[in-house]
């Protein structure tokens, strides 16, 4: 997809452009863009070769050739008017930069990608990608503006940098990592480095998500535990490259469904909500099905999501120290590599099942049934909200069908072994076993597995 780089924010002026967005990375006026830069020649493949395929962190700047630096014109260029504008890259080992001519001499902008951060300008000579990624959104359109202006021949009403080497302080902006363990070092009147992908903000008395952090885009691993933290906001969501998300020791009390249907659904790795205050995390959460690595010790859980066999990739599972009753029946599906459930309060497996079955079945159990047994999409703007709320939180019976609220309820126990390699052990009296409900669609699925019900 190809587009305008800053959407349209140049408009004509007395014969010249001027654009309405100049601000950089740095805050000044001056022309620079901090990213990480990959230089890919379209001349490799031909060769039977590949680039490596890693970007290098550089400033790029805009820079007016004076005569004694302008490049060599090309074939039925301009000898006459304005001294063109260049691209200058500097990296920390090129710190004088090598320069690029623009004026005639881009042959496209990929920009479907810039609000991520990323775009590539393509030359036409000499025959190569100008690939930026980690850069500032707003920044990088602001200096992709600037660069289709260069490439036009229209002058830049803005103060243009000068060839001059980048000082090895500029390259230190490019902050990856941030530890801020107490209130004193907490950044009131400065942003937080946009390049960071690790920030750690903790014992520092926060009582809400500071909404700067919200538009680090480039975050892998947000730690704010030992906190005061009462609610998450549901734009933690758009942090669309985020794997690891550290709350522990705030004052949490649920996990919303917002953040549950984000993009942390594609993104989250692990996450810790230890020592909170949480009672029960919504069905919704199984959609978090990237899930490897999951900490819920000291809350006040009174069950897990019933559906939390569908965290297929879930390794680690920690929820000690919790009011557990009992495990859901899909909690038999996953496939552990570490399992801890200490201290919970589980109860002994009752003797008779619980029977709500009804002959015939009402027309709602039917046809919800047949939907979900046929996998029918459905959403609030289809059927009503009440009738999706059901369809979310349907029961599935042993034999893998689903019932709303005609079913046989039976518990028994199951060995922890069975679903995890290691197991702490569930009580002081060495025992790892832990009573599991089921739920049984008719009285037939229930005589069949009656031998597993003792």
């Amino acid at each position: 997809a190809l587009e305008d780089p800053g959407g349209g924010p140049a408009r004509r002026e007395g014969g010249s452009f001027k654009a309405e967005l100049w601000t950089s990375c740095c805050g000044s006026r001056e022309m620079k863009l901090h990213c990480e830069v990959e230089v890919v020649s379209r001349h490799l493949p031909a060769l039977g070769m590949r680039n490596r395929g890693k970007g290098v962190r550089a400033v790029l700047s805009l820079c007016q050739q004076t005569p004694g630096s302008q490049l060599r014109p090309r074939a039925g260029g301009e000898r006459g008017g304005p001294r063109p504008t260049c691209l200058v890259i500097c990296t920390m080992r090129d710190k004088r930069g090598t320069r690029y001519e623009l004026k005639e001499n881009i042959e496209q902008f990929f920009t479907k990608f810039m609000d991520e951060g990323k775009a590539t300008v393509r030359l036409k000579e000499p025959p190569v990608d100008i690939c930026l990624s980690k850069a500032n959104s707003s920044s990088l359109k602001s200096f992709l503006s600037a660069v289709r202006l260069a490439h036009r021949g229209c002058n830049i009403e803005i103060p243009l940098s000068t060839f001059t080497p980048v000082k090895t302080s500029e390259f230190e902006k490019f902050k990856t990592k941030m530890v801020i363990t107490s209130k004193k070092d907490y950044p009131l009147s400065k942003n937080f480095p946009y390049s960071l992908e690790h920030l750690q903000t903790s014992y520092c008395g926060l009582v809400r998500v500071d909404m700067r952090m919200l538009c680090l885009k480039n975050l892998r691993k947000l730690d704010l535990s030992h906190n005061h933290i009462k609610k998450l906001p549901a734009t933690i969501g758009d942090l669309i490259h985020l794997q690891e998300l550290n709350l522990s020791d705030n004052h949490l009390e649920s996990f919303s469904v917002a953040l549950c249907q984000s993009t942390l659904q594609k993104s989250l790795r692990s996450l810790d909500l230890s020592k909170n205050k949480i009672k029960a995390l919504p069905v919704q959460f199984c959609q978090l099905r990237e899930l490897t690595d999951l900490n819920l010790d000291d809350n006040e859980l009174i069950r897990f999501p019933f559906k939390i066999g569908q965290l297929t990739n879930l390794r680690f599972l920690s929820a000690a120290r919790n009011k557990l009753p009992f495990l859901p029946s899909e909690f038999q599906n996953l496939c552990l590599e570490y399992l801890d459930l200490f201290g919970n309060t589980f109860e002994q497996p009752e003797a008779l099942p619980v029977i709500m079955l009804q002959t015939p079945l009402t027309l709602l159990e039917s046809s919800a049934r047949a939907m979900l047994y046929n996998r029918i999409p459905y959403a609030s703007h289809i059927i009503p909200f009440h009738l999706c709320q059901d369809l979310d939180t349907a029961k599935t019976c042993v034999c893998g069908r689903f019932c709303l609220s005609c079913f046989i309820q039976g518990t028994t126990t199951m060995n922890l072994h069975s679903v995890a390699h290691t197991v702490v052990l569930v009580d002081n009296m060495g025992g790892t076993e832990a009573p599991i409900i089921s739920y049984f669609c008719s009285l037939a699925c229930y005589v069949n597995s009656c031998d597993m019900l003792k």
